[in-house]
């Protein structure tokens, strides 16, 4: 059961002249998520990350985090949190350790030089912080804003689109960054991005918008087995099992057949009882392999909410 509510979000709305940019919208973050935030583009993904961070207002609604309300306790709630949003910007000219030093009395932060290492220790630059910034990779200026959000070592990490145009390597570590944060930090994770298959591998809640509005919240691993799965069985023989099948109901639900393996489009209770169906008919089943991807799953709520 989850206990401490990190983020709540009450009929939240933002109106920009004709444009409702987030309509009546709820959720709810708790303690020790890695909550993923989905939608298309225009969704509304990051006017309410904005006014999760007070730097845009609501035009009705209520936010609150840890508890309080935002409107109300601004400052203590913003000194427990800490964010990327879009591309993180630096001070070319200058180090990675000065740039976080500079950055840390913006923000009226005693931070001290044994925490500016601390932090891009665990981002990987404690090498290069004397680097110039202007040196730095795609990759490595990622890195080094995450960096930056922690410096005052928030309760609440709120990351907005952190991947966008890194390569499969640049990818791995921000991944391996935010399964740190979670699992040893034990921060909390509030993941905006378009890149599903990266959600789906970090994130165990999630919410999908579309047009401003909530479509779907709930557990990544219990949205995804809803509704139709493709099932892979391993068996020892493929072309004897496919022909006990197919004077079956069963037949009709046979995608694709191979020398070992046999997949099926199944409801998630159908899965039992076909293996059930191998097990009396002398089929040896060595596997069964449901797959349903979070691309796949958004792509579907997409097409049943279009209007």
């Amino acid at each position: 059961m989850h206990s401490e509510k990190v983020i709540e979000i009450v009929n939240l709305s933002k109106q920009f002249k004709e444009v409702k940019a987030v309509d009546d919208l709820e959720l709810t973050v708790y303690r020790g998520d890695v909550f993923g935030f989905l939608g298309p583009n225009g969704a509304g993904k990051s006017t309410t990350i904005r006014m999760l961070l007070s730097l845009i207002k609501p035009t009705g609604g209520e936010i609150k985090l840890f508890g309080k309300s935002l409107r109300k306790e601004r400052i203590s709630i913003l000194r427990d949190i800490g964010a990327i949003v879009e591309k993180p910007d630096f001070y070319g000219y200058l180090s990675a350790f000065k740039n976080l030093e500079i950055l840390g009395r913006l923000s009226q932060t005693d931070v001290s030089q044994k925490r500016i290492m601390k932090v891009l220790e665990f981002v990987g630059l404690e090498k290069r912080y004397k680097s110039k910034v202007k040196t730095f990779s795609h990759g490595m200026k990622q890195r080094l804003g995450i960096a930056q959000a922690l410096l005052h070592d928030p309760q609440l990490i709120i990351l907005d689109e952190p991947t966008t145009g890194l390569d499969p390597q640049g990818m791995k570590e921000i991944r391996e960054l935010i399964f740190h944060l979670s699992g040893v930090e034990k921060k909390t994770i509030f993941l905006s991005s378009h890149i599903l298959s990266e959600v789906e591998q970090v994130a165990n809640r999630m919410i999908i918008l579309n047009k401003g509005r909530k479509i779907v919240e709930g557990s990544v691993s219990d949205l995804l087995n809803r509704n139709v799965l493709q099932v892979s069985f391993e068996v020892d023989d493929a072309s004897t099992a496919e022909m006990k099948i197919k004077e079956t109901a069963w037949g009709t639900k046979l995608k694709s057949s191979a020398k070992e393996r046999l997949v099926f489009s199944l409801q998630h209770n159908e899965i039992a009882e076909l293996n059930k169906f191998f097990i009396q008919n002398g089929v040896d089943v060595s596997a069964v392999i449901p797959t349903r991807s979070l691309e796949e799953y958004f792509l579907s709520i997409m097409e049943k909410n279009s209007i």
